[in-house]
């Protein structure tokens, strides 16, 4: 079993006795088995994922990634704050959120360019559609009732950027 003694498994993670091994963008990590991927990737990187922008219960779709599981013949989108880690496996593309969080422990590999251009597109998949409401239907903005335009779409805004990549010369 894992040591209770250590403030960050004991209050953070769910009790675990062994590591499995889970693939990130081509990379071979080690993390604890019956916990979310996305506390996987907490354990992967400490000192940055407990700052992303998450809301840890599928709201926010920040933690969004591509897995393939060992039996499973494609990677499918999931939302790693709600998925279990298992035995190997791979994540092909992540968020830009988690992309900034993981960047120095994937290394050269979160720089590639073609792999970033790819998250980003997951990302900004869902943002490209707008959502089909019949007009005039009262919709909740913020959590305030209010009616939508005409057309009856919702624009949602484009891809962020994560605060902590933000230029520091710009603030």
């Amino acid at each position: 079993m894992a040591d209770r003694e250590t403030p960050l498994s004991g209050e953070v993670f769910r009790p675990y006795e062994k590591l499995v091994e889970i693939t990130i963008l081509g990379k071979t990590f080690l993390v604890p088995e019956r916990n979310s991927l996305l506390r996987a990737f907490q354990f992967i990187s400490p000192e940055t994922v407990p700052y992303g922008r998450f809301c840890w219960n599928q709201e926010c779709q920040y933690c969004k990634v591509n897995c393939q599981l060992s039996d499973e013949d494609r990677a499918r989108p999931i939302l790693s704050c709600k998925f279990i880690v298992s035995e190997g496996m791979e994540i092909s593309n992540l968020s830009p959120e988690l992309v900034g969080c993981l960047r120095t422990k994937l290394g050269a590999v979160a720089s590639n360019p073609r792999k970033l251009r790819e998250a980003d597109e997951i990302a900004a998949a869902p943002a490209e559609k707008p959502i089909d409401v019949p007009a005039g239907a009262p919709v909740l903005v913020s959590g305030v009732p209010t009616s939508l335009p005409s057309d009856g779409s919702i624009s949602v805004p484009a891809v962020y950027r994560p605060l902590f990549q933000q230029d520091k010369a710009t603030d």
